[in-house]
């Protein structure tokens, strides 16, 4: 299987380097100098590592095939992707370990099927095609994913009230009590 290791993001200066969005435990060994990444799409590749650093906790890297700034810019978005097999740690898991999982409530009602993985900026996240067909994001955390069940092919959720499109109408809102004094509220 393909394991998406970096996506390809804003071009660094005139040399054609590029900023990296890293999707690996390993960045040292897999953008090695020397290292050949293939890319998805698969004719834009392969990219071969001549130098990389590390910015302010950001990779940037140059590979022997964008010669300047031109070229790092059409560069922006390819996936780096590398073969993988499935994950061996208990708590982590590949994007296409994930993908095709039966989603379903903690009482086993199916509600949809895992069809990947984004990685957000607090956390990731399932995406998850309901049995009407919705796409829906569900926060990828052990509070809302106490289970996953690569063998037995599911995934448990126990999504908070309006999460999934299938249940809108029971969303939870919160509202902060009023406090006196506060601008707008009838004395």
């Amino acid at each position: 299987m393909e394991l998406v290791v970096a996506r390809i993001g804003r071009a660094h200066g005139l040399r054609g380097e590029v900023g990296l969005e890293v999707r690996t435990d390993d960045p040292e060994t897999r953008f090695a100098p020397g290292a050949t990444l293939r890319t998805r799409p698969e004719e834009r590749g392969p990219l071969t590592v001549s130098r990389v650093r590390v910015q302010n906790g950001r990779w940037v890297v140059a590979f022997e095939e964008i010669e300047d700034r031109t070229g790092a810019e059409a560069a922006r978005g390819l996936e780096l992707v590398v073969d993988a097999d499935a994950s061996d740690e208990d708590d982590a898991w590949y994007p296409h370990e994930l993908e095709g999982l039966r989603a379903e409530l903690e009482d086993g009602t199916t509600v949809g099927e895992v069809i990947g993985l984004e990685h957000l900026p607090a956390h990731d996240v399932l995406v998850v095609r309901e049995t009407d067909g919705t796409r829906t994001l569900v926060p990828f955390v052990r509070a809302i994913v106490p289970v996953v069940d690569v063998p037995g092919g599911r995934v448990v959720l126990d999504p908070p009230g309006g999460l999934l499109a299938r249940d809108a109408e029971n969303i939870e809102v919160v509202l902060p009590e009023p406090v006196d004094g506060t601008p707008g509220e009838e004395a």
